[in-house]
C-alpha cells in the first residue's frame, strides 16, 4: 500500500494555450495510504485520466506522480505495482474462477498454500466459494466482473488497487451488493482503493473521501456529509442531490439581502461575510426549504407550478421571480394546489452563497434572518 502524491497537469494536445485544451488542469491531491476514495463527475470531466495516471498508463505533461515519496511518473503500471479493474469484465474464459483468481499471485511465485488460502478468503467475500471450480466461460457478466474485482484484490502487496467504474455491466438489484462487499473488504485488508464513477450513490456510499470533478477540475473533497451540507462550488450543490441545490441571484446591500425581489435583514457575522462579494448566488438544497407561514423570517413568496408524489416526498416545484425552487416536503403534509401562492423559507443554517466564481463565500449557522419588505 501507499501514500500517493499529485502535483501535475495534463493535455492531450502537445501546445495546450488555454483551459479547455486541458484534460487535467493544475491539481494537488493525495491519498492515505489504506483509504477508500472515489473520483466522481460527469463523462469527460477527467477523472478516467487521473486514474490512468495513478496506474502509470499516461504520463502527465508535466508535474509529478509520487508514491510513498518517491517519483515515480516514468514508472510503468508493472513498478508502480498496481492492480487495477475496468468497467468491463477481463477474466480468462477457460480457466477456473479459482485459476482466474490466482494468477496474479501464481505469476509473482507466492507459495501454492499461500495462494490457496489467499483465493478462499477473497472468494469467500465476493460470495464466489461454490463457483471455485466452475469455468469462467458460463457465467454471467455479473460472476465474471466478480472475478475481475477479485483479481484486483488477491494480491497483498499492492500499492493501491485502482477501479474504472467497475459496476457499470451488473445488474442495479446487485450493485448494492457489491459496493457493500467492497466497502466490507477495505474494511477487512486496508487497501488503498480510488474508485471512478460517474453515479453519485456509488461514490457516497463506498468512499470515505470523494473527490468531485468537473471540466478538467477536482473542486472538492470531502466526506459525503461534507459534499451535501457544505459543497465549495456551484457545481458540486448542482451535481450531488437528487434534485441538486436551488440557486437564486442575490445581491447585499445595506447590510440586507435582496434576492427575487425581497428584502431580508441579515444577521450581522453574515452580513459581513457577504459585504465584500456584492452580488452572489443563494444555494439551499430542497431537502431544506420549507413551507413557511405568511411573511415569515427569511422566506420568499413563490408560486406553485407542479406538484410530484414521489412515494417517499413530495416535490414541489415553485416560481420565485424569474427563478424555479424547489422543495422535498414531508408526504403526511397536505401538498399546494398548482397555481398556488406559498411562502417557502430559503434562510438557514443550511443556506449557502456563492461568488462569480462559484466558490463557496459564506454558509450557516442560522442567520437569523428577518423579513422587512417585499
Amino acid at each position: 500500500m501507499a501514500r500517493i502524491e499529485l502535483d501535475l497537469a495534463h493535455s492531450y494536445l502537445p501546445d495546450p494555450k488555454q483551459d479547455s485544451d486541458y484534460a487535467l488542469l493544475p491539481l494537488q491531491m493525495s491519498f492515505t495510504d489504506g483509504g477508500a476514495y472515489a473520483l466522481l463527475g460527469p463523462s469527460g470531466c477527467g477523472k478516467t485520466t487521473l486514474l490512468n495516471i495513478i496506474s502509470g498508463l499516461v504520463r502527465p505533461s508535466r508535474g509529478a506522480v509520487l508514491f510513498n515519496g518517491v517519483d515515480v511518473t516514468a514508472r510503468s503500471p508493472q513498478e508502480r505495482n498496481i492492480a487495477q479493474v475496468f468497467q468491463f469484465p477481463v477474466v480468462y474464459d477457460t480457466m477456473t474462477v479459482a485459476d482466474n483468481l490466482a494468477f496474479p499471485l501464481r505469476n509473482r511465485g507466492v507459495p501454492p498454500e499461500r495462494i490457496k488460502a489467499r483465493v478462499g478468503r477473497i472468494a469467500e467475500m465476493l460470495e464466489l466459494s461454490g463457483q471455485l471450480n466452475q469455468r469462467a466461460a458460463g457465467l454471467a457478466a455479473d460472476a465474471k466482473q466478480k472475478i475481475s474485482l477479485g483479481r484486483g484484490l488477491v494480491r497483498e502487496d499492492v500499492s493501491a488497487v485502482l477501479f474504472d467504474e467497475p459496476l457499470t455491466v451488473i445488474d442495479p438489484h446487485l450493485k448494492w451488493q457489491l459496493r457493500r462487499k467492497l466497502k466490507q473488504i477495505h474494511h477487512e485488508l486496508k487497501l488503498t482503493l480510488i474508485y471512478v464513477t460517474h453515479d453519485q450513490i456509488e461514490a457516497l456510499t463506498f468512499a470515505e473521501q470523494v473527490v468531485v470533478m468537473t471540466r478538467g477540475r477536482a473542486v472538492q473533497i470531502g466526506t459525503a456529509a461534507e459534499l451535501f451540507e457544505r459543497p465549495r462550488h456551484m457545481f458540486v450543490g448542482h451535481f450531488i442531490g437528487s434534485p441538486g441545490m436551488n440557486f437564486l441571484p442575490a445581491r447585499w446591500r445595506d447590510g440586507m439581502l435582496e434576492v427575487t425581489g425581497h428584502t431580508l435583514r441579515l444577521a450581522p457575522a453574515l452580513s459581513e461575510a457577504l459585504r465584500a462579494a456584492g452580488e452572489f448566488t443563494l444555494g439551499v438544497r430542497p431537502e431544506y426549504v420549507t413551507l413557511a407561514d405568511e411573511r415569515a423570517e427569511g422566506a420568499l413568496v413563490a408560486e406553485v407550478t407542479q406538484v410530484q408524489d414521489v412515494g417517499t416526498y413530495w416535490l414541489l416545484t415553485a416560481r420565485a421571480g424569474e427563478t424555479l425552487l424547489r422543495a422535498r416536503l414531508n408526504p403526511a403534509s397536505i401538498a399546494p394546489q398548482v397555481g398556488e401562492q406559498v411562502w417557502l423559507g430559503v434562510l438557514g443554517p443550511h443556506t449557502c452563497f456563492y461568488d462569480r466564481d462559484q466558490q463557496l463565500i459564506a454558509a450557516g449557522p442560522e442567520p437569523q434572518a428577518l423579513r422587512v419588505s417585499a
